[in-house]
């Protein structure tokens, strides 16, 4: 477990890339309810103006806070996390799409023993989640 006093704004925390694949949105899709044409079905995204099938908003944004909860190694230090959409990850049907997440301090606060950490998501190149902030704890268990 990384420790308060170890973080300096701007280091590298974590770094992880993820593979969705049109069968993970199908499992996403069965475990959330989200069962939205645009995430299985070409013909009805391209209908409504989309490029293609799209992964799952929630998923994204779930699957990049991920390599920040396997750094601090408890899923229980993260006090909040943010993020502003603003990109789709198109998924090919035959590729898939991969995403790059990349987590670096953006803050310390050393009086709540906490850390915003900062996350860049992209797809492709392109920055997908926006403002993807993780406020993480550091405090001691009572």
């Amino acid at each position: 477990m990384p420790t308060l006093e170890q973080l300096a704004v701007g280091d590298e925390v974590a770094a992880a890339t993820y593979r969705f694949t049109r069968d993970s949105l199908v499992r996403y899709a069965g475990a959330s309810g989200d069962f939205n044409d645009i995430h299985y079905r070409d013909d009805v995204a391209v209908a409504v103006g989309l490029p293609g099938v799209l992964a799952h908003g929630m998923l994204t944004m779930g699957v990049a806070v991920q390599p920040v909860v396997e750094w601090l190694g408890d899923p229980g230090r993260v006090l909040g996390y943010q993020v502003k959409f603003t990109r789709p990850v198109l998924v090919d049907p035959v590729d898939g799409a991969e995403i790059a997440v990349l987590a670096k301090v953006g803050a310390v606060t050393a009086e709540e023993q906490s850390a915003r950490i900062d996350l860049t998501v992209t797809f492709n190149g392109d920055t997908v989640l926006g403002k993807a902030q993780v406020l993480v704890s550091f405090a001691t268990p009572a």
